[in-house]
């Protein structure tokens, strides 16, 4: 007698609903968020909240605005969750909000007078936790440096520089971000090196 063939059934995997909301992917906390569950969009939030910190700082340069900038991005973000259509990666669409924000902040306080010297220290020392005091404070300085000289270029040279070399963006990601052509960002970025290799000479001169 032929024993009769059965198909062998895979298990299900476990559907986004079934993870905890730590383990869900970005999109699929944008997705709850939307459907209604007052945990996930905060989840999202502190999972990038680092990074999107360090951006908006970079382009504002002023610890106070950039939080500002921040903080109405992630209003942005909230509100228009359910405008997220999935053409790109939840963080291309976070990215995209808070250089809006960033921008929207600048073009309000362009009359303002502005220090360019950031005075956030305290947290890039603590971004970085380094073993070696000494080699920590170098770079700190360093960064400082850097982040200052950014605050001294235009803003949107600043915002390709920051998504382009600090971020790891490609052109073509970076130009969706900003909303412009990749040459635009390519050109942009050009003039800020130029610029920033003549604010931050002393650096190569003290090695």
């Amino acid at each position: 007698m032929t024993a009769t063939l059965r198909p062998v059934i895979p298990a299900a995997s476990p559907s986004p609903a079934d993870l905890p909301l730590e383990e869900a992917t970005d999109a699929d906390l944008l997705a709850a968020h939307v459907g209604g569950d007052d945990r996930a969009f905060t989840v999202m939030m502190e999972r990038h909240a680092d990074r999107f910190w360090s951006l908006a700082l970079r382009v504002m340069s002023k610890p106070e605005d950039a939080a500002d900038a921040l903080q109405e991005a992630m209003i942005s973000a909230f509100r228009r969750a359910d405008d997220f259509r999935g053409d790109a990666a939840v963080t291309t669409w976070l990215h995209r909000i808070v250089i809006n924000a960033c921008f929207d902040r600048l073009r309000r306080i362009a009359a303002r007078p502005s220090k360019p010297l950031p005075d956030d220290v305290e947290r890039a020392a603590k971004l970085t936790a380094p073993d070696d005091p000494e080699a920590g404070a170098v770079r700190s300085t360093i960064a400082d440096e850097v982040t200052a000289a950014l605050g001294q270029i235009g803003a949107d040279q600043r915002a390709a520089l920051v998504l382009i070399d600090l971020e790891g963006y490609s052109m073509e990601e970076a130009a969706r971000i900003l909303g412009c052509a990749p040459g635009t960002v390519k050109s942009r970025c050009s003039r800020g090196r130029a610029r920033l290799a003549v604010l931050l000479s002393h650096l190569k001169e003290a090695d």
